[in-house]
């Protein structure tokens, strides 16, 4: 179809993401950026720059308006672009009251435009098979939330933390923003897109930081046909952790991650396609294709909204924890489960002031060793595509509990745990940041892949997975099976990770590494794990070598990587690759698939690895020992 012209205001904060998703629809001959409106000056964008958006849109032609500017001023911004000829995508939440709500809808109405609000996680298929999982009616929807945010996170911005700012609503809290998507994902599993379709609201509003909106909240929220919606969440937890909607039923329960597209039913998980809401208006510009979150879809969560607006300031709580760059709340994590699970407020579990009787432990995917608990499995939903969001094991512990992976070290942001990444797969990247380009170095592109799951099972001892590694138009160029398998050992244990790489694409599929373009030992793709750069006394060796120079690139069975407080014993049980090796820069070890050759695959690629994971530094002989012994090549 012929590029839809789009102009992008607020460009200096979230606005960069659609940015950078403008530019990647106009690789595909989609959209083309031909303005940005921001109050400060964007010279380096290439194109026309303006503090006025209606002159901006008669000055471009632009077709589409995309505005992620703050709260308050979406509401005049949004209308003056539908007078001004433009369909709008209006970044969440659309309006900071029920007022401002209509008076987009009457604009809406009047320029008889599109406006698409920008709930992300509504556009996934995840929602709509949310609502009829249980093949029981949903009674309840308990929603928690917990992430952790930095004193930076309330001073960003002078509307940020406010809820209201020279005497305009802004309504910057942890229900109306960071986590607007849970409630409105919430409300559209339960199917109530329209303001009347909440029958009541009962609010309670907290905050730990100093600050005027809140940090930590309860809502309940009645809705017209009976349904019960609790939500609690936080931003002063101890850790980020993925979101979830807990759905209720008479007889059966399940849970949504939406943050990730994935429903858990019975111990199984199963991952849904999510549709990118600028290329859903795009196509509806075009070509008339229904839109997924008009603004009508999201009255339910501008009544909640208006319900805050009018409620009290938050209360103050203590008992936070002072760390360096935040607050934590202890314990707020396990009664934000306990909320969900029981749809109750934070009063009602005793907070503040308790934790109640029995704090639960959020709902992960967890390798046990026998009885202990050795690693999580994570699926991250906050990841920019830069980052060429994977799963990846982190954190993973020794059996005397001392972590050995690190994820997004300063060093290397994109990388993570132990997992599988590649850097060029059909010119597609998927072990993210930058991209070598022969005779250029290394370079920052559009073209950063994903591995999305589409089932998650319990097997004896661990998971077995379905992946798609998807390119950045869509494509599915290889589907992957891998399991993931936790085994005791006397005073360590053993992670058998296998993984098969179905190619998709109908020719064969071509990966190489930095080092196949030039960039001299950057071998590096495949199963590869990052270690914590803190180690102290870091050394590598094999049976016949020691030493990051002697073994990097050499193709034997097995490599120690050790410190004093831990050792990793990787054993490559299927297939045998040249191993990459990091010690002095920064800790890391894997397989290398295309040392210094492009490896083609006409159908599959099978590749195993045991790492065994042990307390202390492992010797070269007690290292070959447990080659010989318990890692099963």
């Amino acid at each position: 179809m012929k590029p839809v012209r789009v102009v992008v205001a607020g460009v200096h904060g979230y606005g960069r993401h659609h940015l950078e998703n403008v530019r990647r629809l106009a690789g595909a001959g989609r959209a083309q950026l031909v303005g940005v409106c921001d109050v400060r000056p964007s010279p380096d964008l290439g194109v026309p720059c303006s503090a006025d958006l209606p002159a901006l849109i008669t000055e471009t032609g632009a077709e589409v308006a995309v505005i992620a500017t703050p709260i308050h001023t979406h509401a005049p911004l949004a209308v003056a672009a539908l007078r001004a000829g433009a369909h709008v995508l209006l970044e969440k939440p659309p309006a900071p009251s029920v007022e401002e709500f209509e008076r987009i809808s009457a604009a809406v109405a009047e320029t008889g435009l599109a406006c698409q609000v920008g709930f992300q996680s509504l556009g996934s298929a995840a929602v709509p098979a949310a609502a009829g999982l249980l093949g029981e009616p949903i009674r309840g929807i308990g929603v928690a939330g917990a992430w952790t945010r930095p004193f930076s996170y309330f001073s960003r911005a002078p509307w940020a933390g406010r809820r209201r700012l020279d005497g305009v609503d802004v309504m910057d809290g942890a229900l109306t923003n960071p986590f607007a998507h849970a409630v409105a994902t919430a409300l559209a599993v339960a199917g109530a897109d329209e303001v009347s379709s909440v029958e009541g609201i009962e609010l309670e509003l907290y905050r730990a930081n100093a600050i005027e909106s809140d940090d930590t909240s309860s809502a309940r929220i009645r809705l017209a046909d009976g349904t019960v919606i609790a939500i609690t969440v936080s931003l002063c937890a101890g850790r980020r952790t993925e979101p979830y909607l807990h759905l209720h039923g008479r007889t059966r329960s399940a849970r949504l991650f939406y943050t990730v597209d994935e429903l858990e039913l019975d111990g199984v998980r199963t991952g849904f396609d999510r549709v990118d809401l600028l290329a859903n208006l795009l196509a509806h510009v075009r070509q008339g294709e229904e839109l997924l979150v008009p603004l009508a879809r999201t009255g339910g969560f501008t009544r909640l909204l208006d319900e805050i607006r009018r409620a009290p300031d938050p209360l103050p709580v203590d008992g936070a924890r002072t760390e360096p760059t935040r607050l934590v709340l202890p314990g707020i994590e396990g009664l934000a489960v306990r909320a969900a699970a029981e749809l109750k407020t934070l009063s009602e579990l005793g907070f503040p002031g308790s934790l109640g009787p029995r704090p639960e432990p959020w709902p992960e995917t967890v390798l046990c060793a026998g009885p202990q608990q050795v690693a999580t499995y994570v699926q991250r939903g906050d990841l920019q595509a830069t980052d060429a969001p994977r799963p990846h094991l982190h954190p993973v512990r020794t059996l005397g509990g001392t972590v050995v992976t690190e994820v997004q070290p300063d060093d290397h942001v994109h990388h993570f745990g132990a997992g599988v990444a590649i850097s060029d797969v059909n010119g597609v990247n998927f072990w993210g940041g930058s991209t070598y380009v022969p005779g250029v170095g290394p370079r920052i592109l559009p073209n950063h892949g994903r591995q999305r799951r589409r089932s998650l099972r319990p097997v004896d001892g661990g998971f077995a997975e379905r992946l798609d590694w998807i390119g950045p138009d869509g494509t599915v160029l290889a589907a992957e099976d891998r399991t993931l398998v936790a085994r005791a050992l006397p005073g360590a244990w053993a992670l058998d990770f296998a993984f098969t790489l179905h190619n998709r694409t109908g020719e064969p599929l071509s990966i190489q590494s930095s080092a196949c373009k030039g960039r001299a030992g950057a071998g590096y793709g495949g199963f590869f794990w990052r270690a914590p750069r803190d180690s102290t006394g870091p050394a590598v060796f094999t049976a016949e070598a020691s030493g990051e120079q002697a073994v990097h690139g050499s193709r034997t069975p097995w490599l120690a990587l050790t410190c004093d407080d831990w050792s990793l014993l990787f054993v490559q049980t299927r297939g045998l690759d040249p191993w990459f090796v990091r010690v002095a820069e920064y800790p890391g070890v894997g397989p290398a698939l295309a040392w210094d050759t492009p490896l083609s695959v006409p159908d599959r690629l099978d590749r195993a690895i045991t790492v065994v994971v042990a307390d202390g530094r492992l010797t070269p002989e007690r290292a070959s020992a447990l080659f010989a012994e318990h890692t099963n090549p």
